[in-house]
């Protein structure tokens, strides 16, 4: 009984430990799992596992994939032309929901933040440039956080695009300042990337 219930504290500890999940929730989940048929649960640890041992960053934007190049740098039908740059893979889950959005994207995998000691030389700044350079692309949507963090990091990339044949553009400002991509609404993100407007 006692390995039962140190089975039972460890998996409510691990999905405690995940983000917005707080003791009971955690207790919930774990009391669903065990109410799950053995086919289910195990179907459920695969999942998790190949989550984990198949998923990488796609060679090309940086958003994750099971091959070299994820399914949007892999879809010819997308606007080769139009370069979305996200700092996070849930930014662009978020875009893609909102079905608005065809062309592709890049993903820095941060944003620059000296508290947290962040630099610019720690995101995909590099590869994005280097993007550019090789030609095709006529627009960079900037779609950072509206916030000094992410203002900081547009401006950053604005500034090494500097001389390059591309426009560069920032979604509207109809999302709230210091607001997520992953919390806006489908509408609110259609909207935004309708609206975009030049970089300073």
């Amino acid at each position: 009984m006692a390995e039962t219930r140190g089975a039972i504290a460890r998996l409510v500890d691990y999905f405690a430990e995940l983000p917005g999940i707080g003791r009971k929730s955690a207790e919930r989940l774990t009391y669903h799992v065990l109410r799950m048929s053995n086919q289910e649960a195990i179907a459920f640890a695969e999942a998790i596992r190949a989550v984990k041992e198949k998923l990488h960053p796609c060679k090309t934007c940086f958003n994750l994939a099971e091959r070299e190049e994820c399914d949007i740098c892999l879809d010819r039908r997308r606007d080769r032309g139009q370069l979305c740059v996200v700092e996070q893979v849930r930014d662009l889950l978020a875009l893609e929901q909102a079905g608005s959005y065809r062309g592709l994207y890049h993903v820095l995998l941060g944003r620059i933040s000296p508290l947290d000691g962040v630099g610019a030389g720690q995101l995909t700044i590099d590869r994005l440039v280097e993007r550019v350079r090789q030609g095709g692309v006529s627009e960079i949507i900037m779609a950072t956080t509206p916030n000094v963090e992410g203002d900081a990091t547009a401006l950053e990339i604005s500034g090494r695009l500097v001389g390059l044949p591309v426009r560069i553009t920032r979604l509207a400002r109809g999302l709230t300042v210091g607001a997520s991509l992953e919390q806006a609404n489908h509408e609110m993100l259609a909207d935004a990337l309708a609206g975009r407007q030049p970089m300073p």
